[in-house]
């Protein structure tokens, strides 16, 4: 998506909760264990190995470095440690409905079912809209993930019915291949 705003510097944005902020080489141990972690990546094709997570975590960090915005390291603001991420990206598979900006979130499990994912959503969302100006963010999960599918319900995300789809990455009859669609709207 050309004509999308970007920054000289990253981007931060704080909830009252959070801090969305460049990542840190700290930061890559505590990544790497949700990506280890098989519940938090239940709906993943696999695991991630430390190596994997670092080279995810690198291409994360220059894409962030190159727009100023994308998918942030998220900080507790109270003890400072290392969460998960969030925030937003421009997809790099070609997907059905692109272009695109999607929505998403990762965090480490201890930090589940407290509204964290949905705080640092909303901030998200907010720049996305308010800052970049964009007219629509999407999310989209396989179809059997119902705790995503729930949290892009409470962001007020609309499932697109018409937007199942076969996720391109992954081969024919996989189990994860298939992917519902959530769209939210500037204003809305």
């Amino acid at each position: 998506m050309n004509g999308i705003k970007t920054f000289a510097a990253v981007q931060c944005l704080q909830t009252p909760r959070l801090i969305l902020r460049d990542w840190r080489d700290s930061d890559l141990p505590a990544f790497a264990a949700p990506g280890a972690d098989l519940e938090v990546m239940r709906y993943f094709p696999a695991p991630l190995s430390v190596v994997e997570s670092h080279d995810f975590a690198a291409q994360i960090r220059a894409r962030l470095q190159q727009q100023g915005w994308g998918f942030w390291a998220l900080e507790l603001r109270e003890t400072g440690e290392f969460i998960g991420m969030a925030g937003l990206n421009i997809p790099r598979v070609a997907l059905p409905f692109m272009p695109c900006v999607e929505i998403g979130w990762r965090l480490a499990r201890p930090f589940w079912q407290q509204g964290l994912a949905h705080e640092a959503a909303t901030a998200a969302l907010e720049f996305g809209f308010n800052v970049l100006k964009l007219d629509e963010i999407v999310a989209f999960t396989v179809l059997a993930n119902r705790r995503s599918q729930a949290l892009m319900q409470r962001l007020n995300m609309r499932r697109d019915e018409v937007g199942e789809f076969d996720h391109p990455a992954l081969p024919a009859g996989h189990v994860l291949k298939r992917h519902c669609l959530y769209r939210k709207s500037r204003g809305i």
